[in-house]
C-alpha cells in the first residue's frame, strides 16, 4: 500500500510541463475552472508551467474543459479536474485531501467559484436566494481558503475574484452585492493576518467581464464592450508573478482591460 502511494505521488509530482514556464514546480488550484474566467486563468497558468487542479460541480464539463487547456497551454501541460461544490464542507475537505495526497503543496489558491443573480427587489429576494449566492460567493471562498493554508508556505497566493460589485452598489442586487462586499473584507483581514507568514492576499477586482453569466442578468449586454477573460488571466498572472516582498491589497480592471 506504501509503495503505491508513494508511486502515485511521484507521478503526479512529476508530471510538469518542461521548466521553461515561470511558475515551473509551482501548484495551483482555481475553483469554478471550468470557464469563463476561471478556465482562462487555468489556462494562463497552465502555460507558464503551473501544475494546475481546476475545480467545479459539472463532472464533465470539467473533464471537456481540462482536456481543452492541456491541448491550449501547450505539450506537456498538466491539468487535473476534480469535481467540488464549494457551498459543501465534506465535498472541500475531499478535495483538500486529494491535493494533499496528490501534490503535498500549494503555491496559489484562486477562489474564483462564484455565481449572480437575477436582477431582484429585496422584498421580492428569497431566503434561498440569498443563502445559496452567499453560500457560494462568500462562504465557499472562507472554507476553500481555510483548508488550503495548511499546504502554503511562505512564498504562496491567494486571489480572491471579487468583481467591481465589491465597492459599487448595484440596487436590486442585494445578495450578490452583500455576498462581494463581504468577501472584500474577508480578503483584507486575511492579507494582515497572513502578512506574517509571508502569503500574499489579494483582491481581484473586475469591471464587466464578457463571460455566459451575462445570459443570467442582462442577456442584451454590449459584450464587445466588456474586459475578455484572458485580460483578468493576465492581471491574475501578474499579481502571481510578483516578488516575494510585493503584496497588493486589490487589483481592478476597467472595462478597456487595463490593470489599474
Amino acid at each position: 500500500m506504501a509503495a503505491k502511494k508513494t508511486q502515485s505521488s511521484r507521478t503526479a509530482r512529476g508530471s510538469s510541463r518542461s521548466s521553461k514556464g515561470r511558475l515551473f514546480g509551482k501548484v495551483a488550484l482555481v475553483t469554478g475552472g471550468s470557464r469563463g474566467i476561471g478556465f482562462a486563468v487555468a489556462r494562463a497558468l497552465a502555460a507558464e508551467g503551473c501544475r494546475v487542479i481546476i475545480v467545479a460541480r459539472g463532472r464533465e464539463v470539467l473533464k471537456k474543459s481540462a482536456a481543452q487547456i492541456r491541448k491550449q497551454a501547450g505539450s506537456g501541460a498538466s491539468v487535473v479536474p476534480i469535481v467540488c461544490d464549494v457551498r459543501n464542507l465534506e465535498s472541500i475537505n475531499s478535495l483538500f485531501q486529494a491535493v494533499k495526497e496528490q501534490f503535498g503543496k500549494l503555491d496559489v489558491l484562486v477562489n474564483n467559484a462564484g455565481i449572480s443573480q437575477r436582477p431582484t427587489a429585496l422584498e421580492d429576494t428569497s431566503p434561498e436566494m440569498w443563502r445559496d449566492i452567499l453560500d457560494t460567493n462568500l462562504t465557499g471562498m472562507f472554507l476553500c481558503t481555510r483548508a488550503a493554508l495548511p499546504l502554503m508556505k511562505r512564498g504562496a497566493t491567494v486571489i480572491n475574484n471579487l468583481s467591481a460589485a465589491a465597492k459599487q452598489v448595484f440596487p436590486h442586487f442585494a445578495a450578490y452585492t452583500a455576498a462581494k462586499t463581504g468577501a472584500f473584507g474577508l480578503t483584507l483581514s486575511l492579507r494582515q493576518e497572513l502578512i506574517p507568514r509571508g502569503i500574499r492576499v489579494t483582491a481581484l477586482m473586475p469591471g464587466a467581464t464578457a463571460t455566459d453569466i451575462w445570459q443570467q442578468i442582462m442577456p442584451d449586454a454590449p459584450r464587445g464592450r466588456m474586459i475578455d477573460v484572458d485580460s483578468v488571466a493576465q492581471a491574475v498572472l501578474y499579481a502571481v508573478l510578483l516578488p516575494a516582498k510585493v503584496n497588493p491589497s486589490e487589483i481592478s480592471l476597467d472595462p478597456a482591460g487595463g490593470a489599474l
